[in-house]
């Protein structure tokens, strides 16, 4: 089928086409869920136990190690590590990407329950969670105004459900406050007096505090089913439960126990701006729109806190630098699209040739936004970047084929006939010109990780555009050239008839291409005839441009200023919350002047688990990014200066990003595998001191560097024989008597909480008081536990990580002021320098280890991506020594990239490698356009050098308006001003280098390469005709 033709012919079916694509395309783009990124699935699950007020060794041998074993044994994981802290052990199981995690996970909970049996008492039943990176809180907010207990309640009661019934949301967590419980304060004295035990009245509690069915009764002919009622319905309640006792009679809870409600030890406190607080974490559902869900939990804020005495306010708010970034991609877009439309108006030199032109790029991206639609993708800041760097090339086919038909004209064909013929000449050019671009996208299936979930989007954006583009230079700008197409009659003369701006523009652009192709017409034929000396340049150029790779910094993902910052605080192992608490409030105290900052968030707590227990965060808030003079890094280390002076903890602090969460945890991890604690840190203090010295590195910390002061028991089995005692029997008492033992569950006002029994705090005081203990015989006596156990303190690990069943102690390291991979070189070179004892090993992770494995699959991908081009060059051309030629074009633009690289002071990492691959399919389309010209002018029969200069100046233009148009649509990208624009400006620098400077030498170098090619291949067939020739002659002379 003749596309231009029959478009053509029928131009109200193509405009009645376009406008349903345009219609289409708006309801698409209006139902387009908005995140900050791609929906990046990590095929991660974990295995959470709990076992409070645990040791890590213990843990790690009864709990850890059994989970880690039966884990080996799950199909497709890819790498099992753990992290046992005090009362808690999580087993990580990480599987191989395109795993199905539903079926993996209920895997993992079948051999979980092979072990859970063989768990120790007190210890939780093993969680199952797959780890969704997109389900960190959108928004958090803060409620203050009042003390914490009412707040608590009004955040409960009120704001979580009319946050939780918003279309979206996935949950709502409060915290900062109390939670109630009920208190059964014993006293162990009377209870050991009356032959009883925590587990007795727990036991006792639990079995009354029931409601189940007992059967069913008949009511004359009616059948009623039957309910036992227990429940316990207040307090009084349980102060009259009776408790029956082994000599006969009975006595109430009340006599040996005091019941009340109480609070739980409080185990964070939060503030915003050193006001106490409650916050509430907001969590989206997958899938939706994170920009609506916000801004409809905003609205219900607003309308249910109306007339509130409290203070409501949203303190973090992911929309925000979501909705900042899409607006400054976006705005980057039009200006780019603008200054395209306003080269191409210099060129055409007419308002409806332009409006030719610049009706292809919105049509185009209309037309983008549906299939993006239905392939379920997302509009973010990768999309986003595609359309940004999409809008030059969209309009790439359609300038060739406008121009084209335009030369037509002039040479005086009718309109109609001239789009027909002009479109059909350049149509195989165009479209391998758009699948060279295409096809460097394929490779993609070999790349693995984040980074192919971040760039299939970018890559499907980009042939979606393109694709839309062909199709519409192939119709649409035919069918409107046939209509709407004017011929510039002034052109090289004085434009009488316009506008004086205008004339005088066009005047002037008249001026300055007759110079440009006049000039470019006598560089051509200098060059044709100073062949090695082009040559020669062109290698002196490639070479002196790649050596200055070694001046380019390296790194995993750019970070981008979000305007946040967290300081971490770690405090003496042991510290209360209200000494984290205290910290908190001076490091506040200390940044409260920071003329950027907006606000301050803190929280102090003493939580276990994957967050570090027994410390405090500060989150800080800065001011816009077009309202303050100092990026966020720049604020991080005055902010540093400001606290390093106060005593008692440590602080590390640092900027946050959400390309963070891609770049496998900190810049620097070392980890160092070994079996025993003790030599593993003082290795890690070896490796820690070492990285110290390494200029960049800061924040250096270890994984075991800390220990927990901890009371050991170990038992005397001779004296605890005597007594029927066994370690297990003395721990879990001692433990119900410290912690409390939770008994059963009490309703109230539609919420259940905890039922405790807790024993005499005094035991609690000292050592020497815990040795009084009395500890409950088989035989219905006690012993004091001093008799049965020997009591001493000791320090222990604060965490135990363990990797492929092995431990692990990890020394982390964040960057600043250096690129990584000169800083990961420097320290890989003295970390090899050192001996390590038999059995042990050390290992680099982290961003580094993510960076060089991007970096490796990459580069595989550019390399399959170079011969596909190839490819489809030589399939267009049926011959190989064209395609070759072209390919010519591809590593002087790679150097020309690296060269903007270095120049721009900006550093090699995903974003500009991917810059390299776009670059390698669409740098080769302006000399595919040349090339294919030559060619078409030797067929006529002209020879070649006559060919070259003809061809040259009249493919002057279309190649000068497709690289501009590109460029230019770029360059607001590049200068990588405003939120989010670090992501884009590596890619864009490298793609408006490459291109700029492939423009030059597209234009002068592959005409030299071609003639000299051209001319080598006709010596070659001459040649070979000769000996043909000559062997034909040699046989007729036999023969006679």
């Amino acid at each position: 089928m003749n596309l231009p033709s029959l478009a053509v012919r029928r131009p109200i079916t193509t405009v009645m086409f376009m406008l349903v694509v345009v219609l289409f395309g708006m309801v698409s783009s209006s139902r387009l869920p908005i995140d900050l990124y791609p929906n990046i699935e990590i095929p991660v699950a974990i295995v959470n136990t709990t076992y409070a007020n645990v040791a890590p060794e213990e843990i790690e041998k009864l709990v850890t190690r059994p989970i880690e074993e039966v884990m080996g044994t799950v199909a497709d994981i890819d790498a099992i590590t753990s992290i046992t802290r005090e009362g808690s052990s999580i087993v990580i199981a990480q599987f191989k990407i395109g795993t199905d995690m539903d079926f993996a996970t209920l895997d993992m909970r079948e051999k979980v329950d092979m072990v859970a049996g063989f768990l120790p008492d007190g210890a939780s039943d093993p969680m199952v969670m797959r780890i969704d990176i997109n389900a960190t809180p959108i928004m958090q907010v803060a409620v203050s105004g009042a003390d914490v207990a009412t707040l608590q309640r009004y955040a409960d009661d009120v704001l979580k459900p009319s946050v939780e019934r918003v279309q979206g949301v996935a949950s709502a967590e409060v915290s900062g406050g109390y939670e109630e419980y009920v208190s059964i304060q014993v006293d162990t004295a009377k209870m050991e007096g009356y032959g009883l035990t925590l587990d007795r009245v727990a036991g006792i509690l639990g079995a009354e505090n029931i409601n189940m069915p007992a059967g069913t009764v008949f009511q004359g002919d009616k059948e009623l089913l039957l309910r036992g009622i227990g429940e316990f319905e207040d307090l009084e309640e349980i102060r009259d439960l009776p408790i029956p006792l082994g000599t006969g009679g009975i006595l109430r809870v009340r006599e040996i126990a005091v019941v009340e409600m109480a609070n739980k030890e409080q185990s964070s406190i939060t503030k915003v701006d050193g006001e106490p607080a409650v916050s509430i974490a907001v969590q989206k559902q997958s899938g939706t729109n994170t920009v609506a869900v916000a801004n409809a939990v905003r609205q219900s804020l607003l309308e249910t806190a109306k007339g509130s005495e409290y203070e409501v306010r949203v303190i973090y708010d992911q929309s925000d630098f979501i909705k900042r970034s899409i607006n400054q991609v976006a705005n980057n877009g039009m200006v780019g699209g603008i200054l395209a439309v306003f080269v191409l108006f210099i060129f055409l030199r007419s308002v409806r040739s332009t409006i030719i032109i610049g009706l292809a790029i919105p049509i185009s991206v209309i037309a983008t936004f549906i299939l993006i639609y239905f392939n379920g993708i997302t509009l973010n800041m990768m999309t986003l970047g595609g359309l940004a760097l999409g809008i030059g090339m969209l309009v790439d086919n359609a300038v060739v084929v406008l121009e084209n038909i335009y030369r037509f004209v002039q040479e005086g064909k009718p309109r109609k006939e001239a789009a027909v013929e002009g479109a059909r000449e350049v149509a195989m050019a165009v479209t391998a010109s758009t699948l060279t671009t295409i096809a460097v996208f394929l490779p993609i299936v070999f790349v693995e990780g984040v980074t192919s979930i971040m760039f299939r989007e970018l890559a499907l954006t980009v042939t979606f555009s393109l694709v839309s583009s062909l199709v519409v230079s192939l119709t649409l700008v035919p069918m409107l050239a046939s209509k709407l197409l004017v011929v510039d009659e002034q052109q090289g003369m004085h434009h009488a008839n316009r506008a004086k701006p205008v004339a005088f523009l066009l005047d002037q652009a008249d001026r300055f291409y007759s110079r440009l192709e006049e000039g470019y017409r006598n560089l051509l034929r200098w060059a044709l005839h100073h062949k090695k000396t082009v040559v020669l340049g062109a290698f002196v150029f490639f070479v002196a441009s790649m050596l200055s790779m070694v001046l380019v910094g390296k790194e995993f993902m750019p970070m981008t200023d979000e305007g946040t910052f967290t300081i971490n605080l770690e405090t003496e192992p042991g510290a209360g919350v209200e000494e984290i608490g205290s910290l908190v409030d001076q490091v506040v105290e200390a940044i409260l002047d920071v003329p950027e900052l907006d606000y301050v968030f803190t929280n102090a707590s003493i939580s276990s688990g994957i967050r570090m227990m027994n410390s405090g965060a500060v989150q800080g808030m800065l001011v816009p990014l077009d309202q303050r003079n100092r990026s966020v890094d720049d604020v991080v280390v005055d902010i540093e200066g400001r606290i390093a002076r106060i005593p008692g903890m440590k602080a590390t602090v640092a900027a946050t990003s959400s390309t963070g969460m891609m770049g496998g945890g900190s810049a620097i991890s070392i980890q160092i595998k070994g079996d025993d604690l003790e030599l593993l840190e003082d290795l890690a203090l070896q490796v820690g001191d070492k990285v110290g010295t390494v200029q960049g590195a800061r924040n250096i910390s270890n994984s075991l560097e800390d220990a927990i002061p901890q009371v050991e028991m170990r038992l005397d089995r001779n004296n605890a024989s005597r007594f029927g005692l066994t370690t297990a029997q003395v721990a879990s008492e001692v433990k119900n008597v410290l912690d409390g033992k939770t008994a059963t569950r009490y309703r109230i006002e539609g919420d259940e909480i905890d039922v405790v029994l807790e024993g005499d705090t005094r035991y609690q005081e000292s050592i020497t008081a815990l040795e009084q203990m009395p500890i409950g015989t088989p035989a219905g006596g006690t012993v004091p536990l001093g008799l049965v156990a020997d009591i001493q303190g000791r320090s222990g690990p604060l965490q135990i990580n363990r990797e492929d069943q092995a431990r692990t102690v990890t020394v982390s390291a964040d960057v600043y002021g250096r690129d990584l991979g000169l800083v990961s070189a420097e320290i890989q070179t003295l970390v090899d320098a050192m001996e390590l004892p038999r059995g042990y090993t050390i290992e680099f992770g982290g961003q580094n280890q993510e960076m060089v494995e991007a970096f490796s699959d990459l580069g595989l991908a550019l390399i399959l991506a170079l011969i596909l081009v190839y490819m489809i060059i030589a399939s267009q051309f049926e011959s190989l020594l064209a395609p070759f030629i072209i390919m010519f074009t591809t590593p002087l633009a790679f150097s020309a990239g690296t060269l903007g690289l270095f120049l721009t002071n900006r550093n090699l990492n995903v974003p500009s490698i991917i810059g390299y691959i776009m670059l390698a399919g669409i740098v080769v389309n302006n000399a595919i356009v040349l090339i294919d010209y030559i060619q078409t002018r030797m067929a006529r029969g002209e020879d070649t050098y006559t060919a070259i200069t003809n061809a040259g100046p009249i493919r002057l233009r279309p190649i000068l308006m497709t690289t501009l148009t590109t460029v230019l649509a770029l360059f607001p990208l590049a200068l990588g001003i405003g939120e989010g624009a670090e992501l884009q400006a590596p890619m864009s620098t490298v793609v408006i280098f490459g291109l700029s400077i492939s423009m030059f030498l597209t234009l002068v170098f592959i005409p030299v390469l071609f003639s000299i090619m051209d001319n080598r291949h006709r010596k070659f067939l001459a040649a070979r005709e000769a000996r043909r020739m000559k062997r034909e002659l040699k046989r007729k002379g036999e023969a006679l």
